[in-house]
């Protein structure tokens, strides 16, 4: 099912209805793939009646990473993005769980492929969103044919636009042959990440995941992940190659990010993980999770910002 359509974006410096908010079909970025992006969760807490952005400065830092790959420049800081968000989600008036969408990008109208000298524009919206992988509690997945570009190539800890035509191949090669989800292998043979999510397995009561010079995305909710499984649940986390032939002696096994939360995967190449459901510490890890993320867990509500939260401060006014 489609997403529905904002009411407004942040556009060339101001928050601007979203039919206002178009480029041109002779843009760089979309002629060469020369943008890059972040995905961001808000929470709707029924309870308090309130909009909470999850570690929002986060990954407005890491946007600023991969911009900063790409040669791009911005006026904003990490600081006024957060703010921009704020505000941008107050004139939506979301009641409602909300995936918000930064994107930067090359915004001139030429031909040629290149990243210097070229004019840069940042956008943001949001929507309305709710489960990324539908079998979330059950996720059945298969190792994909084509593999992780490499940090030689095209780095995976930028969120590069272009990248993730190699997500988008391993994805519907996956669902086209009935799976929910792709593991995708690196240049090595070993475990990179998902199609767009991180991977864990669980051996031995141990978490297991990729290190990040597997060509993985350096992931927010993995990070979480890791912090909760040993701060909440005294469980190690190691980071090390793993190999194929190794996911199918898992006990457990999951994806994390942003988008896809945290996913049970039950079956992977029609072999089921463990008992074939949903195992013990994925199940606390989720469950631990979704109370964070919409701020019921007071240790952790420092990474929830609240979108309708009452300031004496007034609204952002955009630096240009």
């Amino acid at each position: 099912m489609a997403s529905p359509l904002p009411n407004y974006a942040f556009f060339k410096g101001a928050i601007v209805p979203f039919s206002e908010a178009k480029i041109s079909v002779m843009t760089h970025a979309l002629n060469y793939g020369t943008g890059c992006f972040e995905g961001i969760r808000a929470y709707w807490n029924e309870d308090e009646g309130q909009l909470l952005i999850f570690r929002q400065r986060d990954h407005y830092e890491r946007l600023l990473h991969s911009m900063h790959l790409l040669f791009m420049e911005t006026p904003y800081s990490a600081d006024d993005l957060c703010g921009i968000t704020v505000e941008l989600l107050r004139h939506e008036g979301y009641r409602q769980d909300t995936y918000i969408r930064p994107i930067a990008f090359k915004a001139d109208e030429i031909i040629g492929v290149r990243l210097h000298g070229l004019h840069d524009e940042l956008a943001i919206f949001a929507v309305p969103f709710g489960l990324y992988v539908e079998n979330d509690e059950g996720a059945h997945a298969t190792f994909s044919s084509w593999r992780r570009i490499s940090d030689n190539s095209i780095p995976a800890r930028g969120k590069i636009t272009g990248a993730y035509v190699n997500s988008a191949f391993a994805k519907s090669e996956a669902v086209l042959n009935g799976y929910d989800e792709a593991i995708v292998l690196n240049e090595n043979g070993h475990v990179s990440e998902g199609s767009a999510e991180n991977f864990f397995i669980v051996r031995d009561g141990i978490l297991i995941t990729p290190p990040v010079t597997e060509n993985i995305l350096e992931g927010i909710t993995r990070m979480t992940i890791i912090e909760f499984a040993r701060e909440e649940l005294g469980i190690e986390t190691v980071e090390r190659p793993i190999d194929r032939t190794e996911c199918y002696l898992a006990d457990e096994a999951f994806f994390v990010g942003t988008g896809v939360q945290v996913v049970a995967i039950t079956h992977i190449d029609h072999r089921p993980v463990g008992a074939g459901h949903m195992g013990p510490i994925v199940r606390a890890l989720r469950d631990l999770y979704f109370k964070v993320v919409r701020g019921q867990v007071a240790k952790y509500r420092h990474w929830c910002t609240p979108v309708y939260a009452r300031v004496s401060a007034p609204a952002y006014q955009p630096a240009r």
